[in-house]
């Protein structure tokens, strides 16, 4: 069996389909012979009351494969089961689209109905009959010298899922914590998180660069060997060498197509890639925690402040990316990358890109790491202190906060005031038509005893407010000619006496200092409530708002001296290129129309712009630049849809604007209006609120799907187990062959950014509305569907 494979690794690549299933049938010959087992009679019930089976009893199951120190069996005692299979079927089922728009397939009948026999692959994997060369089906490409691509039909990929889950039951718990990518809740927003949290002070990183190449036979047989440590299944081993040998299970290490949803991946291979890294990141984990205990914290004595920065090692792997960070000296970095890369080539047998795989400064340098921008940066640049036109408007903002709440309150007096009179009113009448009310105790001292406490309130309140006290005093003493001698001389003594005594009574009672001071040692307090000290009590209260802002400012100082913080931005550069190259702007960046899309329908070319854009948007909603990345979505790519309406309905983009709103609303089949691309309020209200595994914006970017102007096919949907008939044929179109760009070259490709691979341009897949639908806005793709099932046109 292996010197066949050493051969195969001599020959030439279009040469390699010819040997293939020799090899195949060598390597399965001895499986089939080793698993010759009786089928037994109980097996078919099993099968008839199979049902999906959840993650907890699929680790129980696994867990009783567990002998002598190893998983045993597991092929034919967890792999093939019909309740692991058909939960295979579901999870490869797009959520919320199996049978045909329902929910995920989860009985044996809603199988069968798709060709997919449950009972006779559960037979075949036992047995050990299961024939891999039948389920791999190649792809030509539609150039003359393009690469082809195996992919797996809906019975291998039921397999691979099988697989996957049995694997990740074992190896999952066994993974380190800075492991991401392909793990249930440990996707790229994850590890943004950690390194914001939870790395500090960094000084000096890292990232190992692979060179490009496939997972070759000397790796498989390390993986191989890898995984014998914990799985004792000589089948388990075969199958996984016939998935390598068939090429129809690809990794390309240091490469752009793992984790986007391509066709070329599966989730077995993530899985797989993490068993193989798993010895590094263990070697990591020791290494850390050996540094850890070697630079132990310093606790403060005595309640004295300490600012002590221990060394720290943190390391961060998404897939086949490798981000190592300390806090220490250059040469602990430099021990730790020899560290790093001596384990690689040596235990892994990986090639390093020694000449990009060197040691950058984490304050003056940035990072590129899984598609983002890294840099360490002081907290007062994350956390800007405010400046003082953002201070005032605070200020003012606070102010009339306080107006509009003194407003309300008013108001609502004023509404209790009004209803108290109406009650008075009610009583008085009533009060007069009766007469009096007849009670058997007398309450008129009551109630002027509480009218007079009213009103001794109402007059404190009014007297405490020194602006009505300045405004009638103004009004009652302004025009006093009657303290004229020549007008006193001619009025009657009686007159002039009672104008002073009631000037006397106006300075008394309505002269501001004078009433508040009545009003002060009335109540017993000892107050200052005049102008002056009025003014003093404002300079007291702005003094100890300087000396708070210089003690803010302060401890921002000393912030800023012995901490470092992860800022992490999206690579505007790398959007605009693509934005560019895309088509959705000109050469002066300002929006075009793109003209491929004019053949498309209205509602198909809105769904498509609005699936590049929630993509970006779901990508980048972690990064601090955020705001630039909605400005893109929101102007070039909305405008650039406006301007391809325009030119499709040959109107101007006014005139779009007008009909389809600037929320792009569109007529459905129904005469319902809908809206597909996100509204500006929605992409206003946006931000980092929730975890995630977003796949990058490539697949929907790079593809479009071109609807034939022919009739409805006969065929099915080639959704994942999908049974609606009602299809139109779909012919693909790529980015990369549309521009005549080699995606390889990063000259005019786009630095980071995949592509779809080139055997599927120009191939027609028969899809139902709702997932032609789903394919351009993003929510399910290529590898959620069976694009083996294309129809040859």
């Amino acid at each position: 069996m292996l010197s066949s494979a050493l051969v195969l690794t001599g020959i030439r690549r279009r040469r390699r389909r010819e040997v293939f299933p020799f090899l195949l049938r060598s390597i399965f010959s001895s499986s089939a012979a080793a698993a010759a087992t009786v089928w037994p009679e109980n097996r078919r019930a099993e099968i008839s009351t199979a049902v999906p089976i959840s993650p907890g009893d699929l680790e129980a199951l696994v867990r009783g494969q567990f002998c002598s120190g190893k998983f045993c069996d597991l092929l034919r005692s967890v792999v093939s089961r019909p309740s692991v299979l058909l939960t295979a079927c579901g999870n490869i089922t797009p959520l919320g689209h199996g049978d045909g728009g329902g929910d995920k397939v989860c009985s044996l009948e809603a199988v069968d109905r798709f060709g997919l026999s449950v009972e006779q692959l559960s037979r075949e994997l036992r047995r050990g009959e299961f024939d891999l060369e039948s389920c791999c089906i190649r792809m030509f490409p539609s150039r003359v010298k393009g690469e082809s691509l195996v992919l797996p039909n809906l019975k291998l990929k039921v397999v691979m899922e099988a697989v996957r889950m049995t694997l990740e039951a074992i190896y999952d718990p066994r993974l380190c914590t800075f492991s991401y990518g392909g793990r249930s809740g440990m996707g790229r927003h994850t590890a943004v998180r950690y390194l914001k949290s939870a790395v500090e002070n960094p000084t000096w990183w890292f990232r190992v660069a692979l060179h490009s190449e496939r997972f070759g036979l000397r790796h498989v047989r390390r993986l191989i060997a890898i995984m014998e440590e914990k799985i004792e299944d000589p089948s388990l081993a075969r199958l996984l060498q016939g998935l390598f040998v068939s090429e129809v299970l690809l990794i390309e290490l240091g490469g752009l197509n793992m984790g986007r949803g391509f066709p070329q991946e599966s989730g077995l291979r993530l899985i797989l890639l993490s068993i193989y890294f798993n010895g590094l990141d263990h070697d990591l984990q020791d290494l850390r925690l050996h540094v850890q205990r070697q630079n132990p914290r310093i606790l403060p004595v005595d309640g004295r402040t300490v600012f002590h920065n221990p060394v720290r090692l943190y390391a961060v792997r998404y897939l086949d990316e490798l981000l190592v960070i300390t806090s220490g000296s250059k040469t602990f970095t430099m021990n730790v990358k020899e560290r790093v890369i001596r384990y690689l080539e040596s235990n892994l047998d990986l090639k390093v890109n020694r000449l990009d795989t060197t040691i950058h400064s984490a304050v003056s340098e940035k990072m590129n790491f899984i598609g983002m921008e890294l840099q360490a940066v002081p907290p007062s640049v994350l956390h800007p202190p405010m400046s003082e036109k953002a201070i005032r408007a605070r200020k003012k903002y606070l102010k009339q906060k306080a107006a509009k709440a003194l407003e309300l309150k008013n108001a609502r007096e004023t509404i209790r005031k009004k209803l108290g009179l109406k009650i008075l009113n009610h009583v008085f009448k009533k009060l007069k038509k009766c007469g009096e009310f007849k009670f058997d105790f007398r309450i008129e001292s009551e109630v002027r005893e509480l009218f007079r406490d009213w009103a001794q309130e109402v007059v404190k309140e009014f007297f405490q407010s020194k602006e009505e006290l300045w405004t009638w005093h103004r009004a009652l003493t302004s025009g006093d000619f009657l303290n004229l001698k020549e007008v006193r001389d001619q009025l009657p003594t009686e007159l002039i006496q009672a104008y002073d005594h009631f000037q006397d009574k106006v300075n008394e009672h309505m002269k501001p200092e004078v009433a508040c001071r009545l009003i002060g040692e009335e109540d017993g307090r000892e107050s200052d409530v005049g102008y002056d000290e009025g003014r003093e009590e404002e300079e007291e209260m702005e003094k100890e708002e300087d000396e708070e802002e210089e003690v803010r400012y302060a401890e921002r100082t000393v912030e800023d001296l012995r901490r470092l913080c992860m800022r992490v931005n999206a690579p505007i550069e790398a959007i605009r290129r693509a934005v560019k190259m895309a088509g959705f702007t000109n050469n002066k960046g300002r929006p075009r129309p793109i003209k491929l899309l004019i053949s498309l329908e209205d509602m198909d070319i809105i769904k498509w712009y609005a699936g590049v854009g929630i993509k970006w948007l779901e990508f980048f909603c972690c990064c601090r630049n955020f705001r630039v990345v909605k400005t893109v979505v929101n102007y070039h790519l909305r405008f650039s849809c406006f301007l391809t309406l325009a030119e499709k309905h040959e109107s101007t983009k006014r005139e779009a604007i007008k009909h389809y709103t600037k929320d792009l609303k569109a007529m459905n089949k129904d005469g319902l209006e809908e809206v597909y691309f996100p509204t500006e309020r929605e992409i206003k209200m946006m931000g980092d609120q929730r975890l995630s595994d977003p796949k990058p914006v490539d697949g929907a970017l790079c593809m479009i799907l071109v609807k034939l102007a022919s009739c409805e096919t006969s065929c099915s949907c080639v959704a994942h187990f999908c049974g609606r008939a009602d299809t139109h044929l779909y012919r693909v179109r790529l980015l990369q062959n549309r521009l005549n760009v080699d995606p390889s070259n990063e000259e005019k490709w786009v630095q980071g950014m995949g592509a779809v691979h080139e055997s599927l341009n120009k191939k027609c897949l028969p899809l139902c509305s709702k997932h032609a639908g789903d394919l351009y806005l993003g929510k399910i793709s290529l590898q959620d569907i069976d694009c083996t099932s294309f129809v040859d046109i």
